[in-house]
């Protein structure tokens, strides 16, 4: 794709490498078979190869105006595109630096202005959230539906004793997530047990802090980036002494993977090295075996697990071979709509995606649905009566119950 960057962009920030990648995108249109939002509304500019044209008009331009806004808010990023792009387009990181030049450029109605400001300010922090979630939890039953369909129900701890003969000879550190450790702390005990049983030595941050993704997808790159120092400060003094880093969200761990293209000067190298360290529970457990009670599943891999890290059809084999019976689905590269802040920010788009998925994951009547990124968990949950839980809860739940 030839361009033509405007004179006062032309070598300033990360334009060349927004530039780069345009010039990689063949305009074939194959992405548009898997976008999401494509698929529900059937207008080009909602789709890949639109949104990349207005990205090119951005960066010629110098300016956007608020209609073009509106179809780039529309993206959940799921990357979809670029698991199909024959080019390999990095078309998610390409809507990154758009969406940093667009903040100065549009100025968003106030309303959704000040949502954003709420969800950069509350989500991050996790005792600022837990704080709210179980304030949300207490008056749950009152609240209109809509919004009560947001707020998840108190999940008390089912931690039991695992016995296990495995010698813990190797350290790994868990980082815990922001909304997880408050919304489902039953997600971090269940992968500690699991380490465990698999000889691990789990290890925790002390004030682990944000990965910096939600104020970075959210445009407040600055904010987002001294979140992701901070972060590489606490981990790189760590490296020598641990065999991991292990993820717990696929959300986080694809922001965090990817700290070196964001990042610049001594910290991308340091990130670089953190990178080498940093797998998805899934990664690490991968090659372990397990025995549990057969239950029929259902599995949803998150964008950020299948397209944005790579990994997929990893959880599957991890529940097979343990017993669980894993029941087919369709459509499984489709996001489910939860997508970060996308299922406040843009709650119809999302409840529609949801649905679909949900008709897909429900299709063959499973017990229970298994997700891998909180995000996911808790918005697919809103709309069914289907349990949906992170699959290493699942599978600690039945590890450690002997009915």
């Amino acid at each position: 794709m030839q361009t033509n960057i405007h004179p006062e962009l032309v070598g300033k920030g990360r334009i060349t490498e927004a530039e780069e990648i345009l010039r990689s995108c063949v305009h074939c249109g194959f992405c548009t078979a898997t976008c999401p939002t494509y698929q529900l509304l059937g207008d080009e500019l909602d789709g890949p190869r639109g949104r990349i044209y207005l990205i090119k008009n951005l960066l010629e331009t110098n300016s956007i105006d608020d209609q073009s806004v509106t179809h780039l808010d529309r993206c959940l990023t799921c990357r979809s595109c670029e698991t199909t792009c024959p080019s390999g387009v990095k078309y998610g990181r390409l809507l990154d630096i758009a969406r940093g030049l667009m903040v100065t450029r549009v100025r968003r109605p106030w309303r959704k202005e000040t949502l954003s400001r709420l969800l950069r300010w509350t989500t991050p922090n996790a005792r600022v959230f837990g704080a709210l979630l179980r304030l949300g939890q207490l008056f749950r039953p009152i609240l209109p539906a809509v919004i009560a369909s947001k707020i998840p129900l108190k999940q008390p701890s089912v931690r039991r004793d695992i016995s296990s003969t495995a010698q813990a000879n190797k350290t790994v550190i868990l980082l815990q997530g922001c909304v997880q450790r408050a919304a489902t702390p039953g997600v971090n005990e269940a992968i500690e047990d699991l380490l465990q049983v698999s000889g691990y030595a789990v290890r925790y941050l002390t004030d682990e802090g944000c990965c910096g993704g939600l104020d970075y997808h959210l445009s407040d790159h600055e904010t987002g980036v001294l979140r992701m120092q901070a972060l590489v400060d606490k981990l790189y003094p760590e490296l020598d002494s641990i065999e991991a880093i292990v993820s717990s969200a696929s959300g986080c761990g694809v922001t965090i993977k990817e700290y070196p293209e964001i990042l610049d000067g001594q910290y991308a190298d340091r990130a670089a090295a953190i990178v080498d360290k940093v797998v998805d529970i899934s990664e690490l457990l991968g090659s372990e075996h397990f025995s549990c009670r057969s239950v029929r599943v259902a599995v949803h891999t998150p964008c950020t697990l299948q397209h944005g890290q790579q990994i997929d059809g990893v959880i599957e084999g991890i529940l097979g071979r343990a017993g669980c019976e894993i029941v087919p689905t369709n459509e499984g590269y489709l996001c489910c709509g939860s997508a970060g802040t996308y299922s406040v920010l843009q709650p119809t788009l999302a409840k529609r995606l949801r649905d679909r998925k949900l008709g897909s994951l429900l299709r063959e009547e499973p017990e229970v649905i298994v997700t891998a990124n909180i995000g996911c968990q808790l918005h697919l949950q809103s709309g069914t009566g289907t349990q949906v839980m992170h699959w290493a809860e699942l599978l600690a739940r039945q590890l450690n119950s002997p009915e």
